[in-house]
């Protein structure tokens, strides 16, 4: 089966070619241009969407070394997301899915970074525990089988990666951040300073980010107040900052997965590039953990993973959607209840 999947939910205009479960193309466009407002503006964004969709889709048959009358099946994000970039990507792919007469299927962007780490592996084993990291999501997931989760836990305010950006930016770093602390953290002493880790009372699994990100607010404030800060002082302040945050994710994922008897952990979403992040995972591998990371190029928001989800899913769910040209026509299998998204 060739499936062309589109994603286009925030700021990454992205099409990739899969024959099967396996990616023959992923192009990327990332509208770098936001960074200069210090965060995405969701107009501005679909603008763009519309601007490069097309020769996005164009570049990945090329490279897939197909044709779009190849595709059997063509599949879109649908939620969640910035609406105005998401009726682009859908749109285009209903339209597609019209004049081909082909399956159009829709997908959920978390679940699509849920399975985003076994892209490429020969199968995905169940039960798992997922953990989900990114500048819009931080959740953890119980997975018992394919499209059979539950949310276990899951931040109450920032997201990690919003965190991330936040106090790149109190440091005078660009947007997106993470990528600045990991590199400057690696050069800095994580122990320069104890910053708080949540507690969440009553709520075992769940995150809370916000608090850090004000605690070093804070801290320079008090003690660099005026005072550009060298080099060898960012770093510390990273390496500080980025343990507590990584330890805070660590810690819970390991804990759920004792609590439900799990030796399969499978880490996603932008966060999941953090070079401490799979320091410390990987750790586990001794203790008898499999331990599942996507691929740099899957973590942040690609349509490769939309792609898988939407294989996995046209598969062995209940419904999917053919668009007609006069009419949505619905092939029913036996429901099947998603319970998580």
């Amino acid at each position: 089966m060739i499936t062309l999947a589109i994603e286009t939910s925030c700021d990454e205009t992205s099409a990739a070619i899969l024959e099967d479960d396996k990616v023959l193309s992923n192009i990327i466009s990332t509208q770098l241009f936001h960074s200069q407002y210090g965060g995405v503006v969701p107009e501005v964004a679909s603008r763009e969407h519309l601007k490069k969709i097309i020769n996005v889709c164009e570049t990945a048959l090329a490279k897939g070394r197909k044709k779009l009358d190849d595709a059997n099946l063509v599949c879109a994000t649908t939620e969640p997301g910035l609406i105005g970039a998401l009726l682009v990507g859908s749109n285009f792919a209903k339209g597609l899915s019209v004049a081909l007469q082909i399956p159009f299927i829709s997908v959920n962007h978390i679940q699509a970074h849920l399975y985003s780490p076994f892209i490429g592996s020969p199968k995905i084993r169940f039960p798992f525990i997922g953990l989900i990291v990114s500048g819009g999501h931080t959740l953890l997931i119980l997975a018992e089988d394919l499209f059979k989760h539950k949310i276990i836990g899951r931040t109450i305010d920032d997201a990690a990666g919003e965190a991330f950006d936040k106090v790149a930016k109190l440091l005078g770093y660009g947007y997106p951040g993470g990528k600045h602390i990991d590199d400057s953290a690696k050069h800095g002493d994580p122990s320069f300073h104890k910053f708080p880790r949540s507690n969440i009372k009553d709520s075992e699994f769940d995150f809370s980010f916000s608090g850090i990100k004000t605690s070093v607010l804070y801290f320079l404030r008090k003690n660099y107040d005026g005072i550009n800060l060298n080099k060898q002082t960012l770093n510390d302040i990273c390496a500080s900052f980025q343990d507590a945050v990584i330890g805070m994710l660590f810690d819970k994922t390991k804990k759920a997965a004792e609590k439900y008897g799990v030796k399969t952990i499978a880490i996603s979403g932008g966060v999941s590039a953090n070079s401490e992040l799979k320091q410390r995972f990987n750790s586990l591998k001794q203790k008898g953990y499999d331990i599942y990371f996507p691929s740099n190029e899957f973590t942040t928001d690609n349509a490769a993973m939309i792609g898988l989800a939407g294989y996995l899913k046209f598969n062995s769910t209940d419904t999917y959607r053919v668009i007609g040209e006069d009419q949505l026509r619905i092939h029913a299998k036996p429901r099947l209840d998603y319970e998580a998204f």
